[in-house]
């Protein structure tokens, strides 16, 4: 009986959210900020202010779910990265179910649960093996807790593919591929859930693609493969991953965006990328672009469940000023600047263009980059990187004994060269020098003697 009457209600609580939703967007929603408002406050900010329809949270917040309860707006839990393995017993999957699901579902009207979060980049290894037999679990457990309308899906960066500038030559990384990331689409296929990718222009960016990626008019992108042409970022992405899919006989599972979003703020060297205009002028286009329901060129008039990332700025996070500066909001509500998400505000204006250079001349190293630890990395955190990039097959010959780059024989030498390598293997991209916060993007040529770092 408990069981018919929670997929009865879910049902008529689904039908009222798809009515409601045609013209919403999503965002996540974290709260490693001081000051943050309490839950019941955001959510009735949410309902009776903006146009958000569906919000995302990073765990299962207890307090959040039971906030949101009876607002109509939908929520997405995530699934802590440590308790994969436990999951893939679907007893322990159950019960975290029944302790972090059932007690908020219906009346919190959830509509996924993410296993994790871009787990195959940042692993560890024993996570990614274990991945698809978590949702699987997962998915099994609601199932036999009589929950039938909530989604199981895990959220992807897009270090998932292999770097290109075209959408027809895209693939994913060799090795994710057949090994984890076909399953997982059998999985989606099976279960009729979308694969969750976060796909980032912001990090993207060079002054020469910066109107491309902030849906800005330019000149643009022509694909010669597939004869479309694309006239902003966010829909080269996602065809990317489209034809991916479609390389692996995946193109009819569906595609959610689980974030995307651009700083307002950042320190000296990421500018100047970050910016209130800029983030006006892509979360604002990504907004319109939505509303339009035009799709991408590969996949006209189809909707992607789009989540902003984020709704506050958060100043405990670690990393850079622009890792604390995503937010559409101040912990007051106040915006920080126009998206077109308030209820009361009309589309997003237009940026004008500025009369003066806004690019500053290339540093003179020609342009080059490195990836470094950051100054507060620990050597505990810098060690696992160095583990990880170790364990692939990046080339760390010359930090082994009698190597060009042993000595100085630290680990955050041995780390900073390792990174470095792993950023230029994977592409010049800013998300392929995070390591989890601890690295940080230099013009400055970290190189000494006859140690001399990739470049």
């Amino acid at each position: 009986m408990a069981a018919v009457s929670y997929s009865a209600a879910a049902a008529a609580l689904f039908i009222l959210a798809a009515a409601t939703a045609v013209q919403s967007i999503g965002v996540n929603y974290g709260t490693l900020g001081d000051n943050l408002p309490p839950p019941s406050q955001v959510a009735q900010f949410i309902k009776d202010k903006t146009t958000i329809d569906r919000i995302k949270l990073f765990d299962a917040n207890p307090d959040i779910l039971r906030a949101f309860a009876n607002t109509g707006i939908l929520v997405a839990v995530t699934i802590p990265n440590g308790e994969i393995p436990s999951l893939t017993d679907i007893g322990y999957a159950r019960s975290w179910v029944v302790a972090n699901i059932k007690p908020f579902y219906p009346a919190t009207q959830i509509n996924y649960i993410l296993v994790g979060n871009e787990i195959l980049h940042w692993g560890p290894q024993n996570l990614r093996d274990n991945l698809v037999a978590a949702m699987v679990s997962v998915h099994d457990a609601l199932q036999q807790e009589g929950i039938n309308d909530i989604k199981v899906t895990t959220a992807h960066s897009l270090a998932i593919l292999e770097p290109t500038d075209l959408p027809s030559l895209a693939r994913f990384v060799t090795g994710w591929d057949q090994a984890v990331l076909a399953p997982m689409l059998q999985f989606h296929r099976r279960t009729k859930t979308p694969f969750m990718v976060n796909p980032y222009p912001y990090f993207g960016y060079t002054p020469e693609k910066a109107d491309l990626a902030l849906f800005r008019p330019t000149k643009p992108v022509f694909d010669k493969f597939t004869r479309r042409t694309y006239g902003n970022m966010f829909d080269i992405l996602l065809d990317s991953v489209y034809i991916s899919m479609m390389k692996l006989g995946y193109k009819d599972v569906e595609i959610a965006v689980g974030e995307t979003g651009w700083a307002s703020q950042g320190e000296t060297f990421e500018q100047p990328k970050c910016s209130v205009d800029n983030a006006a002028s892509y979360n604002g286009g990504l907004v319109r672009h939505y509303n339009s329901g035009r799709g991408t060129p590969l996949m006209p008039r189809r909707k992607f469940d789009t989540y902003i990332f984020a709704l506050f700025n958060e100043n405990q996070k670690t990393g850079s000023l622009a890792e604390k500066n995503f937010g559409l909001f101040r912990p007051d509500f106040s915006a920080v600047y126009d998206a077109g998400v308030m209820r009361s505000s009309g589309p997003a204006p237009k940026v004008p263009r500025p009369s003066h250079p806004v690019h500053p001349k290339p540093p003179a190293t020609g342009g080059k980059k490195w990836c470094v630890p950051k100054p507060g990395a620990s050597d505990s955190a810098l060690q696992k990187n160095l583990d990880y990039v170790c364990s692939l097959d990046i080339d760390c010959k010359p930090i082994n004994a009698g190597g060009a780059c042993f000595t100085p024989n630290t680990v955050r030498d041995h780390a900073s060269f390792a990174m470095n390598s792993y950023y230029h293997a994977k592409g010049l991209f800013d998300y392929n020098c995070d390591f989890s916060g601890t690295a940080l993007v230099t013009t400055t040529d970290p190189s000494t003697g006859t140690c001399k770092y990739i470049s």
